[in-house]
């Protein structure tokens, strides 16, 4: 588990990261919003509920990408997905907005994924570890499972496949890098996460 010395560098990078990030890419993020608005006809911006640091719900911000609302599996976010939307899937631009997220407090730039309600919260003993720190933007586990929805539209189970292999895999990642957390690891893995997506 990090100490308190360790949570303290981890914000103060998060918080000066973020801030130059937005600080670069604000009017590119405001553009990117202005085009979801107007390819989906809806808020280019958009909230959704995870679970965040001591198992608290939080407001997760992201870009539209999807005509209409409430699409659960994965085969119905395809099939809503725009073009535009899918462009901005494949190459994680969608995710920019949670550079806000984690100047809030609510997130970091590493650590695990936030989830739904329903997977995080009902983490038991050990495993729940995962809620110690704040969720992130990338991660070990996000890194590994990059391609995630590519691989469950294979599956003829997506929600079991999830539920029995990939879930239970992020949770020993997760855990593994809060056991073994150091700053360089992070700064490897915001450039793995450059590389890869």
């Amino acid at each position: 588990m990090l100490t308190s010395k360790q949570q303290i560098v981890k914000r103060v990078f998060d918080v000066v990261f973020s801030f130059f990030i937005l600080l670069v890419l604000g009017i590119p993020i405001l553009l990117l919003i202005g085009i979801a608005r107007f390819n989906t006809n809806m808020s280019g911006l958009f909230s959704q509920n995870r679970i965040g640091k001591n198992g608290k719900p939080f407001a997760m911000y992201k870009i539209r990408t999807l005509k209409g609302i409430n699409h659960k599996s994965v085969q119905e976010i395809k099939d809503f997905e725009t073009d535009f939307g899918r462009w901005l899937r494949r190459t994680k631009l969608d995710e920019l907005p949670q550079f806000f997220n984690v100047l809030k407090g609510d997130m970091s730039i590493v650590g695990p994924r936030p989830d739904v309600a329903g997977y995080a919260d009902n983490l038991q003993e050990k495993d729940r570890i995962i809620l110690r720190i704040r969720p992130g933007i990338t991660g070990p586990a996000t890194i590994k499972y990059k391609n995630e929805e590519e691989v469950l539209l294979k599956q003829k189970k997506p929600q079991k496949f999830n539920d029995t292999i990939i879930w239970p895999d992020k949770v020993n990642i997760n855990k593994e890098y809060i056991a073994n957390w150091s700053f360089t690891k992070d700064i490897k893995y915001i450039c793995a996460s450059l590389v890869n997506f």
